[in-house]
């Protein structure tokens, strides 16, 4: 469905669609601060005064430096005619950022392709070690744990995690595990409020803060199903939901709502994970793997 440009307020007045980002959001929230609550005005004085600092913070960062919760900040971004908590960070973004650093954050405008290259490679290079620093290889042997042991598993992305979800669900097939992926945010609602304790849910989100996968990963949690997640952010509303977590370490969604290094990461993550499943069910692992080899080789001349 195709956002509008506009919706209507009561009274007939008019503000920016839901999803866009506004312009001039610092000197909006000058206007307000006046007339905000005390929670809402700490919220709008940290925005004004560190900027830069809310690029980089997760909602739950945010609601945590400012003694506010994370309903507050929601509720203070739609005040500004936002839908959330990344619309603000994408309007502040707009005054604050150059515009070449929305293609990638370490770009200048004159770079040819050489440089071009180098430091795209660089920053791909620079999120796998920073990811290497913080996984923690017991959680990692933990999330093992949780999948093995399940039924079945459902992995769960949308947007930008969608395609890291469905190499996940194909790299699971191909060693044997019942595995689904599910990046329709509908169908991961019903799927996941029909989950049981037999169910193990990977969910992939370099945010931690898109609704669709938090309330997904709540439902299957509520359902008694284990959860494992993957993403960026020490503190994030997934988390909340989450049995096991295992942190990526890419600094690109300062500027940009779609992940381009993260994705990196995540599949390093994910290929750490499947070769540790792997191992622990080597005899079935292998011969699936074997198995699945011989039916994909009749698909290649």
């Amino acid at each position: 469905m195709t956002d509008l440009p506009e919706t209507s307020k009561p009274g007939g007045r008019s503000r920016p669609a839901a999803h866009a980002p506004v312009d001039n959001a610092l000197a909006r929230i000058r206007a307000m601060q006046g007339s905000l609550a005390p929670g809402a005005r700490r919220i709008a004085d940290y925005v004004l005064q560190r900027p830069d600092e809310v690029l980089q913070m997760s909602v739950t960062e945010l609601s945590e430096a400012t003694q506010a919760s994370e309903g507050s900040v929601i509720n203070f971004c739609q005040r500004l005619g936002l839908s959330g908590f990344q619309q603000l960070k994408l309007s502040l973004a707009q005054e604050i950022v150059r515009p070449v650093q929305f293609i990638h954050e370490d770009l200048e405008p004159g770079d040819d392709a050489d440089i071009v290259c180098r430091k795209i490679f660089h920053s791909g290079i620079q999120a796998l070690r920073d990811t290497l620093s913080v996984l923690d290889p017991r959680a990692l042997a933990r999330a093992v744990e949780v999948l093995r042991g399940a039924r079945r598993i459902e992995i769960y992305g949308i947007g930008s995690s969608a395609p890291i979800a469905e190499d996940a669900h194909y790299r699971m097939l191909r060693i044997g595990l019942d595995a689904k992926a599910v990046t329709d945010s509908h169908i991961q609602a019903i799927s996941a409020s029909q989950t049981d304790p037999g169910v193990a849910v990977l969910t992939i989100s370099h945010s931690g803060a898109t609704h669709e996968t938090v309330m997904s990963t709540k439902l299957a949690k509520a359902a008694g199903a284990q959860t494992v997640v993957i993403t960026n952010y020490a503190r994030s509303p997934i988390q909340a939901h989450a049995d096991v977590v295992l942190f990526t370490m890419a600094r690109e969604t300062r500027f940009r709502t779609e992940a381009m290094t993260s994705r990196i990461a995540q599949l390093c993550v994910l290929d750490a994970v499947i070769a540790a499943l792997a191992l622990a069910d080597y005899d079935r692992a292998t011969e699936s793997l074997r198995s699945t080899f011989d039916v994909l080789s009749s698909k290649r001349f």
